[in-house]
């Protein structure tokens, strides 16, 4: 763990480094570091600046906007937020997922594998090829997308249209690929007719063969930078996600599973209605980003990771073939019972990227998506708690109704927030090993913030984000003279000023 040095007395002695914010992320952030006469790192922390006031913004609405509202929280993945709100409400309305009609569950799934499917491509393809495919510390001039498209034109041609693909599945269900309103309490409002459905089919079985490319090359690129790209920013954790009852993998509705740093399992298949027996969330005030961890294991060792690391770790397997065997040649790469490589993030990533385009075809042959039984209802209830797994790790929606369907209390444990304190881990992990000397860099910089893109944050989620800022870093020296600072513009450029 990293030391807590919150005092004057404890800090006045120390250089302070900030970075702020974090670029290519969803959201904005900043990390500072806190350096001994010798540059040794004392305290690394990622602080998220923004403030997130959706729980209080939806109290006094009708329960049944809640799906349409919080997906405002996000442009990158505001399904996941529809979804879970819906799965929170269906049981206001006294439908838990078991008894959903079996047309508006399958429906639910395909929507929700197009949003797993396109947010990770966006991630991988988008935000942190650049670092992989140029070097972390490759010219800025080519951190980006345009480069990989102008340098590997079929990769970068490949990783846009998987997303695009992905969009598509999203606004065939759900009439729009941002915001869109498919999910209903107690189901869906509508179904995908015929020729919505024979468009989809027609480029299934490429997205399925891109995918498939797509974990070969993470692969390749991954094990060809051994061991660094086994070590960079690696930690030991306990992991938390959603299984099925067998133990497969499983996004949209399951029990939690997880499991400790030897691959030991703390609880399984747990019924997430009952979240807050088992997870509590620690306030600092340095952050507005809460600190989640196992009630059982306590503050210092109860916090873990979610998302695609977290699940492939936690599950005994997945139900789609091609799939299941990445799955397997990639828990075969260390030939332990957990993945710790906090790189491997990228990895698993697209094995669900596989997953998805195999489970969206399955679904598109299934009549049951162009069936009507779309809607249920039963006994009244004041309280829904909905539970899925977005993109980045395992989400949580709980609402509270008065006797007149007004929401009166609402809390949300977003992905984004149980990885904080991984997040800083790493974060402190990389700093002490490769910040050294007087002298700031710009691919130091960026060294930082592969860290955090690695977990694929959404700070917006986390908290809620206004506005723009440029990226500055600040060397301080013991006495407080500032010795050495960059601006990173928002087109790119640095300037350099000499304390």
């Amino acid at each position: 763990m990293y030391e807590h040095l919150e005092t004057a007395e404890q800090t006045e002695n120390l250089k302070r480094v900030v970075v702020d914010p974090v670029s290519r992320v969803e959201g904005h952030g900043k990390v500072t570091l806190l350096l001994d006469e010798n540059n040794k790192v004392q305290q690394a922390r990622l602080h998220i600046v923004e403030f997130r006031g959706f729980e209080r913004f939806i109290q006094g609405r009708p329960y049944w906007e809640l799906p349409v509202l919080v997906q405002r929280l996000c442009g990158i993945c505001p399904v996941s937020h529809h979804l879970a709100a819906a799965k929170a409400i269906d049981q206001l309305v006294g439908i838990d997922p078991e008894n959903l009609p079996v047309s508006a569950d399958k429906l639910r799934r395909l929507l929700h594998f197009g949003q797993v499917m396109q947010s990770h491509a966006l991630h991988f393809f988008h935000l942190s090829s650049p670092d992989l495919l140029f070097g972390f510390e490759s010219d800025i001039g080519k951190r980006n997308i345009i480069a990989v498209l102008t340098d590997y034109p079929d990769i970068g041609l490949q990783g846009v249209k998987l997303r695009k693909y992905g969009q598509e599945v999203i606004r065939m269900v759900s009439g729009k690929r941002i915001h869109g309103t498919g999910a209903i309490a107690g189901g869906m409002n509508k179904s995908l007719t015929k020729v919505e459905r024979d468009y989809l089919l027609e480029d299934i079985d490429q997205m399925i063969t891109w995918a498939a490319d797509s974990v070969a090359l993470i692969k390749k690129v991954h094990c060809s930078n051994l061991p660094y790209y086994d070590d960079f920013a690696t930690i030991r954790t306990n992991y938390l996600g959603l299984t099925k009852p067998d133990g497969a993998l499983e996004l949209y509705h399951g029990g939690i599973r997880a499991k400790n740093v030897e691959g030991e399992t703390i609880l399984d298949h747990f019924d997430y209605c009952r979240y807050n027996d088992i997870i509590h969330e620690e306030v600092r005030s340095w952050t507005y980003m809460k600190f989640p961890y196992l009630l059982s294991l306590g503050k210092e060792d109860g916090w873990y990771r979610v998302g695609p690391l977290a699940r492939v770790n936690n599950c005994d397997y997945i139900n789609t073939p091609l799939a299941e065997a990445a799955r397997v040649e990639f828990k075969e790469h260390t030939g332990e019972a957990m993945v710790h490589s906090t790189l491997a993030f990228h990895w698993t990533r697209l094995i669900e990227v596989l997953h998805c385009a195999e489970s969206i075809k399955e679904l598109l042959h299934d009549p049951d998506i162009m069936g009507h039984d779309l809607v249920a209802q039963g006994e009244r209830r004041f309280e829904g708690i909905g539970v899925i797994e977005a993109p980045r790790g395992t989400l949580f929606h709980h609402y509270q109704v008065d006797e007149n369907d007004i929401v009166t209390k609402a809390n949300l444990i977003v992905s984004t927030t149980s990885n904080n304190m991984a997040m800083n881990e790493s974060v402190r992990q990389v700093a002490a090993e490769y910040l050294s000397g007087r002298e700031l860099t710009e691919p130091l910089l960026n060294n930082l913030e592969v860290a955090i893109r690695a977990y694929d944050p959404c700070l917006s989620c986390a908290t809620h984000a206004v506005g723009k800022m440029p990226l500055q870093l600040e060397l301080v020296d013991a006495k407080g003279q500032l010795i050495d600072k960059l601006i990173k513009h928002s087109d790119g450029q640095i300037d350099r000023l000499d304390g």
